[in-house]
């Protein structure tokens, strides 16, 4: 892949969504950036060389306008000395200078263009590189959340389904459980009480009645009761 070509792919390049189609964001966007760092020093390097070559084609292009100019100065050199052998010869070689110039200047305006689209996405990818690296703790921090988020929302979702107005009517239910049996235990305990008093009130009149019975029984005469049990 050239380097215009790679460079291209990576200002196309979607950080955002390189980060969340990434099982390992952090080491994705250390490559990408690795990545964007190397091509834009090969793009430098690249720049100047071309640069270089411009700079050489425009001095080819310099000496052959000269060398044009220089035989068309011989040929009328040449014409005013009757010399139209050397006229003719100094002419093709004017002419031949002058078509290599046409060449050079082709190839100077195509070296031009070459290197102003290198410069524009070497600009490009240079502002993209910073701002990713700009970007990198923010991304990854938003990526980690994202992350946590969907881990707890795995967590809820593997819970039993329970709504909240179910879960407080079973705690509800629960309390009124517990309230009912300690009223059971309550009227239990006032049940017994109650029967231990109404037992020692019967003992109270059975004591009573004995008591009588004894004062009744003592105070008849012994032999009256002798007779009339016969």
């Amino acid at each position: 892949m050239g380097i215009l070509d790679r460079m291209s792919r990576l200002i196309r390049a979607n950080v955002n969504d390189l980060i969340d189609r990434s099982e390992d964001p952090e080491k994705m966007l250390n490559e990408l950036l690795r990545e964007m760092n190397a091509s834009i020093s090969d793009a430098r390097t690249q720049v100047a060389n071309m640069i270089a070559q411009e700079k050489i084609v425009e001095g080819d292009l310099q000496d052959a306008l000269r060398d044009a100019g220089q035989w068309a100065q011989k040929a009328e050199l040449a014409v005013t000395r009757s010399r139209d052998d050397l006229a003719r010869e100094a002419l093709r070689r004017k002419n031949d200078a002058e078509e290599l110039a046409t060449v050079y200047e082709h190839q100077l305006t195509s070296q031009q263009e070459m290197v102003e689209k290198m410069k524009g996405q070497l600009r490009i990818l240079e502002a993209k590189y910073q701002e990713a690296e700009s970007k990198k703790g923010i991304l990854i921090a938003r990526h980690r959340r994202a992350q946590s988020q969907q881990r707890i929302n795995e967590t809820f979702s593997s819970l039993p389904e329970m709504s909240a107005a179910s879960e407080l009517d079973r705690m509800e239910r629960q309390i009124r459980t517990t309230e009912a049996k300690a009223l059971a235990v309550e009227e239990l305990e006032q049940d017994s009480v109650e029967w231990q008093f109404a037992e020692l009130e019967v003992n109270t009149d059975v004591e009573s009645e004995l008591a009588a019975l004894k004062a009744r029984v003592g105070s008849e005469d012994p032999k009256s009761l002798s007779e009339g049990s016969n």
